[in-house]
């Protein structure tokens, strides 16, 4: 089964954050390399800090354009490589808000949000 899930990250006090009401999360910061990978992933978005849609799934999605691959747990959270970036960033605890457990590979899509 192709689960996606749909955040909207905006910036706050300069970091990506974003907010869930869903699952209980206000502000969550992106940190540790995922805030550079969004600033890459979202550098063709106009406006794109005031908020874009993140669309993202354990398994491939057509139009996904990131591919994130599990490289090991560290506090709580789990370090992932994107080999489009060739770099690796940490996601924090709040991924098991969405994933249980950790996924081997994360897809994601990135796109304007409606008006």
């Amino acid at each position: 089964m192709n689960h996606l899930g749909v955040i909207a990250p905006y910036k706050y006090e300069g970091m990506w954050v974003f907010d869930d009401p869903a699952v209980g999360l206000v502000r969550e910061p992106f940190i540790a390399g995922i805030d550079t990978m969004i600033e890459r992933l979202v550098a063709s978005i106009p406006d794109a800090d005031t908020g874009f849609r993140l669309l993202f799934s354990a398994a491939p999605f057509p139009g996904s354009t990131v591919e994130l691959h599990w490289r090991r747990e560290e506090m709580g959270g789990n370090w992932y490589y994107c080999p489009q970036f060739d770099m690796e960033g940490w996601l924090c605890p709040a991924l098991f808000k969405y994933f249980d457990p950790a996924p081997t590979k994360l897809y994601a899509r990135a796109e304007p949000k409606s008006r």
